[in-house]
């Protein structure tokens, strides 16, 4: 089986140019992305067509089968009792995850309209959430018949421990971070 296209550019690009920027001495110090987590939640009143239209969406942009998550507890300001459907995730590793990452990083942030890149910030411990408010980014998505625009999460999990590895590592691998101005005087 061939590796795909951002594992080839992790092993031939990304480990060597981040062992000579923080001056690791071995290849397995060097973080990787680990997983990536679609999440979209929704309100507690949809009804069962609009939980499946949700997880056929989810599961075609993902390439993956999203699990329905169910609320806790229940909550009455909210109309929400314990068991009730409130969303869909799904949790991509692997070759599913660098197909993904590819499709979001060459195609679907390129793609929208007036795109002068993604924020910057991390988590703190080298983790990159990016929120997502129209699903029709994606060219698997369908916008015909859909009565509204899907919102998601997308988290990329990392193995680096601080931000700055974080950072660098999905700089290097392609995510298309915002350019930072210089303050004129």
């Amino acid at each position: 089986m061939s590796k795909s296209y951002l594992s080839k550019h992790y092993t031939e690009v990304v480990v060597p140019a981040m062992k000579e920027a923080f001056g690791y001495k071995n290849v397995h110090q060097v973080p990787q992305i680990e997983k990536v987590v679609i999440n979209s939640g929704f309100d507690a009143s949809v009804d069962k067509t609009q939980v499946e239209e949700l997880v056929r969406e989810i599961g075609k942009i993902a390439g993956q089968k999203p699990v329905v998550t169910m609320a806790r507890t229940s909550i009455s300001n909210f109309k929400l009792r314990e068991g009730m459907p409130i969303g869909v995730k799904v949790t991509l590793r692997g070759r599913s995850m660098d197909e993904f990452l590819y499709r979001l990083i060459a195609i679907a942030l390129p793609g929208i309209r007036d795109f002068r890149g993604i924020k910057d910030k991390l988590d703190g411990n080298g983790n990159y959430t990016l929120g997502i408010s129209d699903h029709t980014i994606f060219a698997e998505a369908q916008s015909e018949g859909q009565k509204k625009n899907i919102g998601m999460d997308i988290c990329i999990h990392t193995s680096a421990t601080t931000d700055k590895e974080g950072r660098e590592l999905l700089k290097l691998t392609g995510m298309p971070f915002r350019v930072r101005q210089a303050a004129t005087a």
